[in-house]
């Protein structure tokens, strides 16, 4: 008799090699044509709501890896809330206007087209990108509402950020001014803080005099009689093309500042006034000796001028530059000096604004590509970057260039350019940080106190987002380009003031654009909506700053605040979403960007941010800890990694990963993230394969009376799920992957699965015993899957799909219908699970005694050896609880316990002597004590042909 066909072998179409690559695009289209997303959103109905609002992904270029990072992360968090009991919507978006796409546009087309065709061709190039992108996103198992995202560029989203912008406006929180602000020559427009990044340069630093002209002025200061000789006072800058715009001198009122005489004299005399501490250094860099004749604290020198450097070039540099005082001025470098061009920087600026100087008589003659305008003596037409070394020699002819050399320091670059910013004064429009309207709360410490309010993953998010908040200066809110969402202002041709009707005239373009986009505002004739007034106003050609765009979409996209404005709790996609988002979530740069521009809008709106939790992740590296670069040749695609070994081993990565840092990703980490996901392919293969005639109505034992280690199975994976699941609420899926991982390979692949074998296999098909196990495995299978469905996503429900489902239509249809499985726990669940922990940590000391064994050639199978256990105290008792079935426990032909002569377990190992077990491979005596079975054990005899073996524990 072939006996080998009278075992209960497992058997599952569910493969071993899960082909990901190939097999992941046909669920991906599965989930589309079966409207996964809409079952989903039919199955959690009516459940507590929960909302992750997306961070809008540029629509620019396919996406790139940390895309991939963020998309994933959002998916685990909605899939996991989904089946924790929330009904948790994912609308997916889109920023859809910006500098990027205008840059395409005009790549492609040349920069010559009107306005009318920008828009045009960056509005179907913006459609075009988000399709790819889209496609992207779904093959990496990102389930949501992609056939109704939200976009910044929708007819209905730019006419509601209009009204978000007109309703910050009529609260106070908006005024018109000049200020430098960032800006790029390439962009050819004002930047936003975010928009910023720092990089090294090396720039030429100048020590510069300044010479005496109120010498009289000076005497008096130091305490001097009276001033003979002539003199300068010193500054140092690493900006010499700001010289030509100077207007002033900066000086910490507190700070000591000396009058030194020095050899040999300089051209413009013998003295020189520097800060007292900054004396010894200056003059051996300047290879000058002095004498400090006197001192005096910067508030004694306060109101006193002197020659600007290059008066004697031109007689349009023949000006005075008096004395600021400001306490941002320091010892660290320098000279303790500070020249202050108030175009040209923001402390400058409030310095200069601060005693009197008006807007108009700030001197800007750098125009907005970057070059002097052609008026400027001696370098008009220069770009700044050309005039440095120039001005550097016209300072030297002079004779008040003291010093130049060469200086590496950190400065700002435009992250779109990768090219020098500078500040630069021009008229803008602002969101007021300090404006209190209607006596409220000033917008900085409305937004302070939301950061407050809300909770951070991980928690040091929030003081670097306090920082950012606390010292930031006024959002400039105006762009000057095309492809974005007007302010559209009247704005008086001579007075520069607003139309009297400006709240409703913003109503009224609203919605134009909202019947015809933004294009409306383009092709509006003001005659339309202010008649006869048409002649006296001229349209404001600003744009939005596109983080505008995304930071309103609180509004735009989930409704704002019920009953208060803007939205009215009703937002693109009605009542699916809900405000406050209960999170966002976005790497860490959004400090400066996304969490950033959203906090001070719903805090200028509503007085309170927009979300009740942050979570930041941080950026992708390679396998050395480097930036991800095209010229490094270090860069993975999520396309490749797809396309190669399936987009679950970058899922099961992404969750892997302590994301709170770096992400660490290379060919050999992926390699090891794929041996993890065989070793939790193959557990769940084990188990479909052997509930595979399993029906829990039909064959289903009850908890009290399942076998002990079958009851113990349950507690074990009932304590799992009470670990993974606090684990998934905090957002901590490393670990959550970690927990599973062991379950898999600890808890079931070397413990519970390893002893079931004998059982499943050589028990009588419908008996006690195997449906017993059965039973456990069933709830372990429900309980696994679901668990592990927020990650492995295509894994689970490739899974899901091979085990029946009745008359349930939305189970059928996926997984993700499902919430967490509800072990059922025996009475006395707590107590097994104490007892057989101790068990296994005594089986643990006999497999290594049977493996030493092994290794000596005493026995091969483990079968093979019969053992003899010493034990005393509790140990004694809880072995012999067990029975003959000790034997399957330690998977041995025979287990007998003795009372020891000590509480230490003493384990001797001994070879059978007996036959071995065609069918179930124990060695027993009994072998052959059948007749008409010559080949097998008294167990398998009974299990076949009489009332089958009666088991308790295992």
């Amino acid at each position: 008799m072939d006996y080998k066909k009278t075992l209960n072998l497992p058997d599952t179409p569910f493969p071993m090699r899960g082909d990901l690559a190939k097999r992941e695009p046909g669920w991906v289209a599965q989930w589309q044509e079966t409207g996964v997303y809409q079952a989903i959103r039919q199955a959690s109905a009516g459940r507590p709501r929960f909302v992750l609002h997306d961070g809008p992904p540029y629509a620019n270029g396919d996406i790139h890896i940390g895309h991939a990072v963020n998309k994933v992360l959002k998916d685990i968090i909605v899939k996991s809330r989904n089946m924790a009991g929330y009904d948790a919507p994912y609308v997916p978006g889109w920023d859809c206007h910006g500098m990027p796409i205008e840059i395409q546009i005009e790549k492609q087309y040349g920069k010559q087209l009107s306005v009318q065709e920008v828009q045009s061709k960056a509005r179907a190039y913006a459609t075009e990108q988000i399709g790819r992108q889209r496609e992207g996103f779904k093959r990496l198992g990102v389930l949501g509402d992609w056939d109704n995202p939200y976009l910044t560029m929708n007819y209905g989203n730019e006419a509601d950020e209009l009204r978000v912008l007109g309703r910050i406006m009529q609260d106070g929180f908006v005024y018109r001014g000049l200020k430098p602000v960032n800006w790029c020559f390439d962009c050819g427009s004002a930047l936003a803080e975010a928009e910023v990044e720092y990089a090294d340069r090396v720039d030429p630093a100048i020590d510069v005099a300044f010479p005496f002209a109120q010498k009289d002025a000076l005497a008096r200061a130091f305490g001097l009689d009276s001033l003979e000789e002539d003199g300068a006072i010193v500054i140092w800058t690493t900006t010499p093309w700001t010289i030509p715009a100077n207007q002033a001198l900066n000086l910490h009122p507190e700070i000591d500042y000396a009058l030194v005489r020095v050899a040999p004299p300089l051209a413009t005399g013998p003295l020189l006034i520097l800060a007292r501490d900054r004396v010894d250094a200056c003059l051996k860099q300047w290879g000058l000796t002095g004498v400090v004749l006197a001192t005096c604290q910067g508030a004694a020198l306060e109101h006193i001028a002197f020659h600007h450097p290059l008066a004697k070039l031109d007689a349009a540099y023949d000006r005075l530059s008096p004395v600021y005082l400001g306490d941002y001025v320091t010892l660290d470098t320098g000279t303790g000096v500070v020249h202050s061009a108030p175009a040209y920087g923001i402390e400058d600026f409030q310095s200069c604004k601060a005693h009197g100087m008006a807007d108009d008589d700030i001197i800007s003659p750098v125009m907005g590509d970057g070059r002097y305008a052609s008026s400027l003596p001696a370098f008009g037409g220069l770009s700044i970057w050309e005039a440095n070394p120039q001005i550097v020699d016209a300072l030297r002819d002079m004779g008040t260039l003291l010093r130049m050399e060469k200086h590496p320091h950190s400065y700002m670059h435009c992250w779109r350019h990768k090219t020098p910013v500078i500040y630069r004064a021009t008229t803008q429009w602002f969101a007021g940080m300090d404006i209190a309207p209607n006596e409220g709360l000033p917008l900085r410490d409305r937004a302070l106190a939301g950061i407050e309010a809300t909770q951070f993953f991980p928690a040091w998010g929030k003081a670097r987002l306090h920082a950012m908040i606390a010292n930031r200066p006024d959002w400039t809110l105006s762009r000057q380009r095309q492809w974005g969402v007007p302010m559209a202002f009247f704005v008086h041709k001579e007075t520069g003031a607003l139309h009297p009707r400006t709240p409703e005239l913003i109503e009224e373009v609203a919605q134009r654009i909202e019947r015809g986009g933004i294009e409306a505002w383009q092709s509006l004739d003001a005659r339309e909506l202010l008649g006869d007034e048409a002649d006296q106003y001229e349209k404001n050609k600003d744009t939005l700053d596109v983080w505008f765009d995304s930071g309103s979409t609180h509004t735009t996209v989930l409704g704002g605040a019920p009953g208060q404005g803007v939205g009215d709790g009703h937002g693109s996609h009605g009542e699916s979403l809900a405000w406050p988002a209960d999170l966002y979530l976005e790497g860490s740069d959004q400090h400066r960007g996304w969490f950033h521009s959203s906090l001070l809008t719903s805090c200028m709106m509503y007085g309170r941010a927009p979300y009740k939790a942050l979570l930041t992740h941080g950026f992708v590296v390679d396998g050395q800890g480097r930036k991800m670069s095209k010229s490094v040749g270090n860069v993975i695609a999520p396309q490749k990694v797809s396309d190669t070994l399936g987009a679950e081993i970058l899922r099961l990565w992404v969750a892997s990963t302590d994301y709170s840092g770096e992400l660490s990703i290379s060919d050999e980490i992926l390699k090891r993230v794929v041996e993890s996901y065989r070793r939790i392919r193959n557990t769940l293969r084990f188990l479909l394969a052997n509930v595979s005639d399993f029906d829990l109505a039909a064959n289903g034992v009850a908890v009290d009376e399942l076998l002990e280690i079958d009851r113990y199975a349950l507690a074990m994976t009932a304590q799992m799920q009470a670990e993974v699941l606090p684990l998934y609420e905090r957002y901590e899926f490393h670990p959550a992957v970690a927990r599973l991982q062991t379950f898999c390979s600890e808890d079931l692949g070397s413990f519970y699965l390893d002893i079931l074998k004998d059982r499943l296999y050589t028990s009588a098909p419908d008996s006690h015993a195997r449906r017993s196990a059965q039973t456990a495995l069933w709830h372990v299978t429900q309980t696994l899957l679901r668990l592990m469905a927020p990650i492995l996503s295509f894994t689970a429900e490739e899974a899901w799909a091979l085990l029946p489902h009745g008359d349930d239509a939305l189970a059928a249809r996926s997984i993700f219908t499902q919430i967490y499985h509800d072990n059922p726990q025996a009475a006395d669940a707590a107590v097994l699970h104490a007892k057989w922990t101790r068990l296994r940590t005594l089986r643990a000391q006999v497999l290594r005694e049977l493996e030493q064994s092994r290794s000596a050639g005493e026995i091969g199978a483990s079968l093979q050896a019969e053992l003899d256990l010493y034990a005393g105290g509790d140990d004694l008792a809880l072995l012999r609880s067990l029975g003959d079935d000790l034997r399957f426990v330690l998977i041995v032909s025979r287990a007998t316990v003795h009372p020891g002569e000590s509480e230490e377990l003493v384990v001797r190992v001994t070879p059978s002597a007996d036959e071995k077990c065609d069918r179930c491979w124990h060695y027993r005596a009994d072998v052959g004590k059948d007749e008409a079975h010559g080949h097998i054990c008294g167990r398998c005899v009974d299990n076949l042909f009489g009332a089958g073996e009666s088991r308790t524990a295992a």
